[in-house]
């Protein structure tokens, strides 16, 4: 277990982002063999859109990289955080790194992004997207990147969670954001069996739904007990769902100028603006 781990430990960057080709790639390709939904677009175009966020927040991530680098080992020398404090198999902590940062880097802090009106504005843009594929994945503001960022360092010094534990769920993360905005067709009771544990294609479809009160629901990333926990999961016909957002204009959907002006847009009114 502990070669497993140094593994990820050791990749070099080129690694980690052939990991995200990988995911990208093959969940691109099952898309055109089984689609969910036979979208009329240019998917390159598409692509080429969602791949622009994509470079922006890797460029910022090498920003909290050199953070997150001052932070480990600051945890590495202080033996500081919860796992430091237990001593329990190695995979036993590290399912609790993972479920830890979870539930705060991706559920918690997804449902203050809905919840939040600032922090809204910023996630807007990963909902603006109406035809939701593989690579919608990675469309996410700097802003909403960098609030994300921001909750996983803080359950990292919390938990004092390793470094090669850390670098395990961001690849599992990788994996699962690609598959689950994936437009792929899932067998419903084969989709059905994997979301009691897992989130599924067919169940974050509902997250991407125009208008309320599927858009705040289903926020979870890799478990979906956090949306079951908290009463917040929604699951239905998935071809039932309309991608877009209703508080956005749809026709500028790959306007990536406009997209990344809508966080300060005060044209654009919130349901909670006077």
């Amino acid at each position: 277990m502990e070669n497993f781990l140094n593994f990820f430990e050791t990749m070099p960057s080129w690694q980690k982002l052939l990991w995200i080709f990988i995911c990208i790639s093959a969940n691109w390709i099952v898309e055109l063999i089984i689609p969910l939904v036979k979208f009329d677009y240019k998917k390159w175009k598409h692509a080429g859109v969602n791949m622009v966020f994509l470079a922006m927040d890797v460029s910022l991530n090498l920003i909290f990289g050199v953070l997150s680098v001052g932070i480990f080992v600051w945890l590495s020398t202080n033996n500081f955080g919860v796992l430091n404090m237990i001593d329990l198999p190695i995979w036993v902590e590290l399912l609790i790194a993972i479920a830890a940062l979870d539930f705060s880097a991706q559920y918690l802090v997804h449902y203050l992004l809905h919840k939040v009106p600032f922090m809204w504005r910023f996630h807007m843009i990963h909902h603006s997207d109406t035809t939701v594929d593989a690579t919608s994945a990675t469309r996410h503001h700097p802003g909403d990147y960098a609030f994300r960022e921001i909750f996983a360092l803080i359950v990292i010094i919390i938990f004092g969670v390793p470094l090669a534990y850390y670098l395990f769920y961001r690849m599992a993360t990788v994996f699962f954001s690609y598959f689950t905005h994936a437009n792929f067709y899932m067998p419903k009771k084969l989709d059905k069996i994997i979301s009691y544990i897992f989130v599924t294609p067919n169940m974050h479809k509902f997250h991407h739904h125009h208008v309320m009160p599927w858009t705040d629901t289903n926020f979870g990333n890799i478990f979906s007990i956090w949306d079951r926990m908290f009463g917040t999961l929604t699951y239905d016909d998935p071809k039932k769902v309309k991608f877009g957002l209703d508080l956005l204009d749809d026709s500028r959907d790959q306007d990536i100028l406009y997209q990344l002006k809508v966080p300060f847009n005060k044209n654009i009114k919130l349901k909670t603006d006077k």
